[in-house]
């Protein structure tokens, strides 16, 4: 027992000193999740299972900026104004939406075709009762994808000197003619926490930033609220007509694309208060062109003019040969995997 009591105080250990140097770091926290996430795009494609292991590492440095997030929340109070149930049913969603390829990917290459899509099933119901949970019970408006957005470290986590940003502000020096907003030398930051902009900028910045965290969202009426509901419950109904009609058949894409646009319909009459609401509803919108990528339409109609259009770029525009014939050979990939289709 001692043995475990000791392994357990070094593990604690590890992770204050951990904490301690996110919350004092966050510009450098937020690098290392940059390379993290740029070692998958190298992995992708060098070796056997490569997929799968850039996935695993793409997956990794997505938990590992909300990790990271959470200790900065906790350590400059910038903490979530919902309730700690609310608060869990957001932090389990988004890990679920971060690591839910790499479960596709893994469940295929453990169990095969039927274990991927007993997979996929169990992860949107999953999803999906979340997601219901969080508008119906909890009030919680439109869903964003991903539920917790990461923080932006440049603008709110500039460092820990923030806290006497009012301070700062107040004793700036502005021009009468020229507007222009100056720091006095007496007041200016360690170089490490230096904000090179002017203070009303950083100001209005990590007001922005901090907005979903601190704003209520937007109220949804009976018909908006069952738009919002068609929305979250469409990749089921598209999994239960794959069931019955096959993935050759139209009626899944059909279908899906019906609930698709008139949840959208609904829902994009309704002005939203907030940024990131007006944001989800802007993603929204590009996703609907992904229905050009998705089977039986892309197979039939799009895969040759989008390929043909990539290889015509390639040919003639110097440089583009490094992006478009990547993504040439990764297409074929990417169709194969459910979530980045239709999750």
């Amino acid at each position: 027992m001692s043995h475990i009591k000791e392994y357990i105080d070094k593990v604690t250990r590890y992770y204050e000193r951990y904490t301690e140097y996110v919350r004092r770091n966050p510009a450098a926290t937020a690098q290392l999740e940059s390379t993290v996430r740029t070692l998958s795009y190298l992995i992708a494609g060098r070796f056997a299972d490569s997929h799968e292991i850039s996935e695993l590492v793409y997956s990794a440095s997505n938990l590992l900026v909300l990790f990271n997030d959470s200790i900065l929340r906790k350590g400059l109070k910038c903490a979530f104004t919902v309730s700690l149930s609310q608060q869990r049913l957001l932090t389990w969603l988004s890990v679920l939406e971060y690591v839910e390829v790499f479960l596709e990917m893994g469940a295929c290459k453990l169990w095969g075709d039927v274990g991927r899509w007993l997979v996929i099933g169990l992860i949107q119901i999953i999803k999906t009762i979340f997601r219901l949970v969080l508008l119906l019970r909890y009030k919680s408006g439109i869903q964003t994808s991903p539920p917790i957005i990461p923080l932006d470290r440049g603008a709110d986590f500039a460092g820990e000197d923030d806290g006497t940003g009012e301070q700062q502000d107040d004793s700036c020096f502005v021009g009468q003619r020229s507007g222009r907003v100056i720091r006095p030398m007496g007041t200016t930051p360690s170089l490490q926490s230096r904000l090179w902009g002017a203070p009303s900028q950083k100001k209005r910045r990590s007001g922005l930033n901090g907005e979903k965290l601190h704003s209520r969202p937007t109220h949804l009426n009976l018909q908006q609220t069952l738009a919002e509901s068609v929305y979250i419950g469409r990749p089921l109904v598209h999994l239960l007509c794959l069931a019955l009609c096959g993935k050759q058949s139209w009626k899944p894409w059909l279908v899906s694309g019906a609930l698709d646009l008139s949840s959208f319909a609904v829902l994009s009459e309704r002005k939203f208060q907030n940024s990131w609401e007006r944001s989800e509803m802007k993603r929204r919108t590009f996703l609907l062109l992904y229905y050009l990528l998705r089977s039986p339409f892309y197979d039939k109609y799009s895969e040759q003019k989008i390929l043909f259009l990539l290889r015509l770029l390639a040919d003639h525009i110097p440089g583009i040969g490094l992006v478009a014939r990547p993504l040439m050979d990764y297409l074929p990939t990417w169709q194969k995997i459910y979530f980045y289709n239709w999750g």
